[in-house]
């Protein structure tokens, strides 16, 4: 918004100088973002909160200097307008739709002269960025800016009937925009119409059909009040922004409007001559209610630690135009102007205080509280997670909530949120931050390796990240959508060692698979399985599921797919895991057990066996486990052999199992009895040899 600095000043008799007023406005929450000098005037560029319309004018912004420098408005004054005849002898106003138009005013001005604006009209409305157009057109945009009540001039005798007609407009309606583009309309907005057909468009912009032009005698001025959000959704649909259609959108003020045309018509009579009616038709069926909000003066110091006087407290209050009462000395009773729409309720009051007493007089200390805070159990569990990972060189990344649509069934998505119709999944904003990123993430893996790539831009080779966060999917049609929390894990380059400045390997997948062991662990859940499997993003023989101990899946862990890879320029491998955090804080929590250390030895003994080379090292284990063959603790992977003299598909996997009793030292021959019993059970179930 910008505003002159000269204006300002007849309005308020500021002794201020432009570049003190961007610095006191600024402290009030009104910041200015450049001052410029023209000429013999100053403009101040004034960045309005959205929920301050009454400062979209100039009389706005000088309420806010008359109570900084504690002086008063200046009211604008201009000659009385020579007045003949009654409104409503010469033209009718009707309302059909009050609920999108509540108030509308009409006033009409006789044999105008339709001409350039004088040269200081001109002056005033070019250094705000304004185009003159001719004296009347010029005269409603200086109330515009002047007051902040839009209106808008017919030319009267264009209008069919010589009358006013607010409506819906018919779907498919055809109007002609000031702009020169002919808009279909639907039966949503509110059109201003004549006998016949629509004139303009509702606290938008004016018709064509009815433009002021050089031939133009009489004009109709109109005042008038719209629903904010009729406006807004009749804008935004036909993408059009107005100096107009900013003001009503917001809120405009519906006790202004006489107030503007009366000045509006004052200011046409002194420049463009002409005889006004002596009155308007006012129509306003259903006046607005007045707010009244109570208000406890002991809340200012509750809410923002000021200590302000009460006499302060009126002085305020009185210079926003906020009248107040005092039913009790604890309570007072306070009525906010009808211009400012944004105060409702007893703390809008007291930041209007506080704003204007000084937010820089707010100490900084924490609240006062009577009890400790402290971490959930699921936090406690998720702060467990990032310490470990931390501590295993992982570094947290952080990314939006949102995607491109391009990377749509790129990814396997976790079980809990995969579908047989992807397409059903993806959740697409209407209104988006960004103009590419369209869909709600379904999945953390594009955020993680978009923060690869921008390491490895930058001359970073040895990654490795992790992310927490919730990713989304639609449900039925007028559902929340679905939520999970997720956990995702990437790792590329070398294995590095602390205070190593080389590495001595490159990471494979079992660094990101202890890893993932190792952060749940310290959750104190799992064990968790891994099973072969083909993910969509992951290259084929280097992917499995990870599975819950009961076999629940959860999600999947491998190297990055060459397709995916060359799609990010990745020239090196990179190894990636996502799983549902959400069900995994939600499993069973494993008990934390003390035990005597043993008091007796452990007997190992290593066995080989020739097996399919599909079968894996979790079958094997989980085969022995379920054996329960007495006094064997476990089974280990000592390695395996592929290569002379095994055939191709079969591998050799070397075991290492441990036994030991809890009463006395195992003897040889039970150990090879046992140890016998497991191995003719591991080479029936599985077709294998002993090699």
């Amino acid at each position: 918004m910008l505003i002159s600095y000269n204006w300002l000043r007849e309005l308020t008799g500021t002794s201020l100088t432009p570049l003190e007023l961007r610095e006191r406005l600024t402290m009030v929450g009104l910041a200015i973002d450049a001052v410029e000098e023209k000429d013999s005037d100053a403009v101040l560029d004034v960045e309005v909160p959205s929920n301050r319309p009454d400062c979209l004018s100039h009389m706005g912004i000088a309420r806010e200097v008359a109570l900084i420098e504690s002086g008063k408005i200046r009211p604008p004054s201009s000659k009385p307008a020579s007045a003949e005849g009654r409104a409503a002898d010469l033209t009718s106003v009707e309302i059909r739709d009050t609920d999108l138009c509540p108030r509308y005013a009409a006033r009409l001005v006789r044999d105008v002269n339709i001409a350039p604006s004088p040269a200081w009209l001109t002056k005033r409305l070019e250094e705000i960025g304004q185009r003159p157009i001719n004296n009347v057109a010029d005269i409603t945009n200086y109330v515009l800016h002047e007051l902040g009540q839009p209106l808008h001039a017919f030319d009267f005798a264009k209008l069919s009937g010589q009358r006013i007609v607010v409506r819906r407009a018919n779907a498919g309606e055809k109007l002609k925009t000031l702009d020169g583009v002919e808009r279909t309309l639907d039966a949503k907005m509110l059109v201003i119409a004549d006998a016949e057909r629509p004139v303009a468009l509702a606290g938008i912009m004016g018709g064509e059909d009815s433009e002021i032009s050089i031939q133009t005698t009489d004009v109709l001025i109109e005042s008038a009040y719209f629903n904010p959000d009729a406006v807004r959704r009749t804008a935004r649909k036909l993408g059009m922004d107005t100096e107009a259609s900013r003001r009503f959108e917001r809120g405009a003020d519906y006790e202004d409007v006489l107030r503007a045309q009366n000045r509006c018509v004052e200011l046409i009579c002194e420049i463009a001559g002409g005889v006004a009616t002596e009155d308007a038709i006012d129509v306003y069926p259903s006046p607005m209610p007045t707010r009244r909000i109570a208000f406890r003066p002991a809340r200012v110091e509750n809410l923002t630690s000021l200590n302000v006087a009460e006499t302060d407290m009126k002085f305020i209050l009185t210079g926003l135009g906020i009248a107040h009462t005092e039913e009790s000395s604890a309570v007072w009773k306070c009525v906010p102007p009808t211009w400012r729409i944004d105060i409702e309720r007893e703390e809008d009051l007291v930041e209007e205080i506080a704003r204007h007493f000084g937010y820089d007089k707010i100490d900084s200390e924490l609240p006062p509280s009577n009890q400790s805070g402290e971490l959930q159990p699921r936090e406690l569990k998720i702060r467990k997670l990032r310490r470990t990972l931390q501590t295993l060189g992982f570094d947290e990344a952080i990314n939006f909530s949102f995607i491109e649509a391009a990377h749509d069934n790129q990814f396997e998505l976790i079980p809990e949120l995969n579908t047989e119709d992807p397409e059903h999944v993806f959740i697409t904003l209407k209104n988006p931050i960004i103009e590419s990123e369209v869909r709600m993430r379904p999945t953390l893996i594009p955020g993680v390796l978009n923060s690869l790539r921008h390491n490895l831009n930058h001359g970073v080779r040895s990654v490795r990240l992790f992310e927490t966060g919730r990713i989304f999917a639609k449900l039925n049609s007028g559902e929340l959508p679905n939520e999970r929390e997720a956990l995702s894990l990437i790792a590329t380059g070398g294995a590095g060692e602390e205070n190593r400045a080389q590495a001595l390997r490159e990471t494979d997948f079992y660094d990101l698979k202890g890893s993932l062991e190792a952060a749940l662990a310290a959750m104190n859940r799992g064990p968790l399985r891994f099973t072969k499997a083909q993910v969509k993003h992951l290259r084929e023989g280097q992917s499995a599921r990870i599975l819950l101990a009961d076999g629940t899946p959860i999600g999947s862990l491998g190297r990055l797919a060459e397709s995916v890879s060359d799609a990010y320029k990745f020239r090196q491998p990179v190894y990636v895991a996502e799983l549902d955090l959400t069900r995994l804080l939600a499993a069973e929590e494993l008990p934390v057990q003390y035990a005597p250390l043993p008091r007796y030895p452990s007997v190992v003994r290593d066995l080989t066996i020739l097996v399919d080379r599909q079968i894996t090292l979790e079958e094997l284990l989980r085969t022995i486990e379920e054996q329960q063959v007495d006094d064997c603790r476990g089974a280990q992977l000592v390695g395996t052999y592929e290569g002379a003299n095994i055939p191709e598909d079969r591998r050799a996997v070397t075991l290492r199992i441990e036994y030991r009793s809890d009463e006395r030292t195992l003897r040889d021959e039970e150990v090879e009895e046992r140890q016998r019993g497991l191995i003719e059970s591991l080479l029936r179930q599985y077709s294998a040899q002993l090699h």
